[in-house]
């Protein structure tokens, strides 16, 4: 085996793809695990995984290969979801090839999705997931998988902002975080009023090394309201706080640690709720 092949990071799968609006056959990069590639570092308050380079292998980004995205027309979705694009809006998603392009090109410049995949691909891969979901219907539930490729869009601009700190990928992040917490607030309203339902979520992530639940999504409804939230208006904040406590009071009548709401999780959501209150009883 050659020096290259044994630092390969990714592949091309053998799976075809079929891109349900334009057509095109395509195959997918996929990441190799095993020999190292992987070394997981901490659990952030967002509950994302951070990795620590290797000697060997540097850098590694598992977002960045999460999306399927058209080589062709840059449609873009989940894996599970790619297929299941709703057959009226094939021609409107063709239609708005143009401006999805320009739309992603303005905010990730020289992007492309023939080649291997980069970090800023990555990152562009999920703000068009972000955009492509306005295609699907609520029986997908497009709201709380488009709060998910926004935080995840803003995790992988944080690395970004590691390599170019002059170019302002700090208030991007912040923007993508702000959208976040709209759409994952959003999807828990439109959930509880009946509007959308979660049943076509298969993993709430919001990473890829573990599936926090729906646990996991009240916690982050609560913890982006916190941070990302109204902050400028004393009573909106107040009112936003009060809602957010009530959302993650719900964690604690869900039992003990398990293998979904590990100790770690666990600890972040007692912090973040004593710190609601906390602020809460400031504002009285």
């Amino acid at each position: 085996m050659s020096a290259d092949q044994e630092l390969k990071i990714t592949f091309q799968s053998k799976k075809e793809y079929e891109c349900p609006a334009c057509e095109k056959i395509f195959h997918k990069e996929e990441l190799l695990s095993g020999g190292g590639r992987l070394n997981a570092g901490e659990l952030t308050k967002e509950l994302h995984r951070l990795y620590l380079p290797s000697a060997k292998y540097g850098e590694i980004f598992p977002l960045v290969y999460q999306s399927i995205v058209c080589p062709k027309c840059w449609f873009t979705s989940t894996e599970s979801d790619f297929p299941l694009l709703p057959e009226e809006k094939k021609f409107q998603v063709k239609n708005d090839y143009e401006f999805r392009k320009k739309q992603t090109s303005l905010i990730f410049p020289e992007v492309d999705f023939i080649e291997n995949r980069t970090l800023m691909d990555g990152a562009a891969s999920q703000y068009l997931t972000l955009l492509c979901y306005d295609y699907y219907d609520k029986q997908t539930s497009p709201t709380i998988k488009q709060g998910l490729a926004a935080l995840r869009c803003a995790w992988l601009i944080d690395e970004l902002h590691k390599k170019y700190p002059q170019q302002h990928y700090d208030w991007l992040g912040l923007l993508f975080r702000k959208k976040a917490q709209y759409l994952y607030n959003e999807a828990l309203s439109r959930e509880q009023s009946g509007k959308e339902t979660l049943s076509g979520v298969r993993s709430f992530g919001p990473d890829t090394d573990k599936n926090y639940s729906y646990e996991g999504m009240l916690y982050l409804c609560a913890y982006l309201r916190y941070n990302f939230g109204p902050a400028h208006d004393t009573a909106e904040r107040k009112t936003s706080l009060e809602h957010a406590r009530r959302t993650i009071a719900k964690l604690f009548g869900m039992g003990k640690s398990s293998k979904d709401k590990p100790g770690a999780f666990l600890e972040h959501a007692r912090a973040l709720y004593d710190t609601l209150n906390k602020e809460i009883s400031e504002q009285q």
